[in-house]
């Protein structure tokens, strides 16, 4: 799988510690890619950041990219197009992770290769400093990745916004080859051409992109959402799980709207989450009720509510998406798979009108 990360990185070094803690010396919006392989030990290549005018005209032709390829052009065109290769050939949706405070690269990655184990997807992870622990830790190392989060946020705008480029680049270059497949089937009849055309279109691009974001992460995309051009407030994504959201309640009706989607927005809560009653108990004015446990204030008008608080085997897990929770609960995993799959989740859940919520 493929990293998008604005960690600084350690080029001499191996494995997982290629990752450093800090972010990249060239300021924390600056990003970069690797290639991460592996399913319990990891292996890493760093990709060159420039692609060779070469690659870039075998890219162009193989996936019929409506590009000048005389431009200057970077590891994210290659990565996307084979991303999007891999997705449509194996009939894969595509995912990208935020995750949260106190992550480390092995978390993050194992992570990962569970989500792609359980549910239909590829899995892209968007990782920023934090690591928590170090020199600090407890409630200062909770703080700094706070800070680390806020400082990250324009890194995870220029990134979504590279992934909604190269979509629509690689669904045009799609949609110019399907309308010359149907106008050689039709050469005569524009109309049945049209027609064809839309059903070969619906059998193609039947690969969603959707975001999951976990814990801190939701912290992040709040701050990254802020701006008037960011690109969450865009179409690029199908679904848009914010999942044990470690951001206020109060207030959250305000930033959530700004989250664009094509399908659905949801925000999925456990009130016996035990990191986020963790979390609450820091000091500070921030630290109000948490959004990821917190079933009252229910506003965001275009969010649905998940409660998944009494669904068998949540307890008080924080990770409830993945390991033993939907391994023994398959209407829990089923709730998942549709959320990270580009559908419907709530289709199968009861509406309690009086919380805005629904429950499985």
């Amino acid at each position: 799988m493929f990293v998008i990360t604005n960690r600084v990185l350690h080029e001499e070094r191996g494995g997982l510690d290629v990752f450093g803690h800090e972010p990249n010396p060239c300021g924390p919006n600056e990003l970069r890619l690797v290639e991460v392989s592996g399913k319990t030990r990891f292996t890493t290549a760093v990709l060159a950041d420039r692609l060779s005018r070469d690659e870039v005209e075998s890219l162009a032709r193989r996936h019929n990219l409506p590009i000048d390829t005389h431009s200057p052009w970077y590891a994210s065109l290659r990565v996307a197009c084979a991303v999007y290769d891999q997705a449509r050939r194996e009939g894969k949706h595509i995912l990208l992770l935020v995750h949260g405070y106190n992550n480390d690269l092995r978390d993050v990655f194992t992570a990962a290769v569970e989500l792609e184990a359980l549910y239909n997807v590829l899995v892209v992870p968007f990782s920023w400093p934090a690591n928590g622990g170090g020199a600090v830790s407890g409630t200062l190392a909770y703080k700094n990745d706070k800070d680390d989060a806020r400082s990250s946020a324009t890194a995870l705008h220029r990134a979504v916004g590279l992934l909604h480029r190269y979509h629509a680049l690689l669904t045009a270059g799609i949609q110019s080859d399907l309308m010359e497949q149907a106008r050689r089937k039709h050469p005569a009849n524009p109309e049945q051409a049209q027609a064809l055309f839309s059903r070969l279109l619906e059998k193609e691009c039947c690969t969603t992109l959707n975001l999951l974001c976990h814990s801190m992460g939701n912290y992040l995309v709040k701050y990254a959402s802020m701006p008037g051009d960011s690109s969450l407030r865009q179409l690029v994504f199908d679904n848009i799980a914010l999942i044990a959201a470690d951001a206020n309640n109060p207030g959250h009706e305000l930033w959530v709207p700004r989250l664009q989607c094509r399908n659905r927005l949801y925000v999925v809560i456990n009130e016996n989450d035990y990191a986020l009653k963790w979390s609450r108990r820091k000091p500070g004015g921030e630290q109000r009720e948490r959004l990821g446990q917190h079933t009252r204030n229910l506003l965001a008008r275009n969010a649905n509510y998940v409660d998944v608080t009494d669904s068998r085997g949540v307890g008080s897990d924080h990770s409830y998406f993945r390991g033993k929770p939907v391994s023994g609960n398959a209407g829990l995993k089923r709730l998942f798979q549709r959320m990270f799959e580009g559908g419907n989740a709530e289709t199968s859940l009861t509406y309690h009108a009086d919380r805005n919520l629904y429950r499985l």
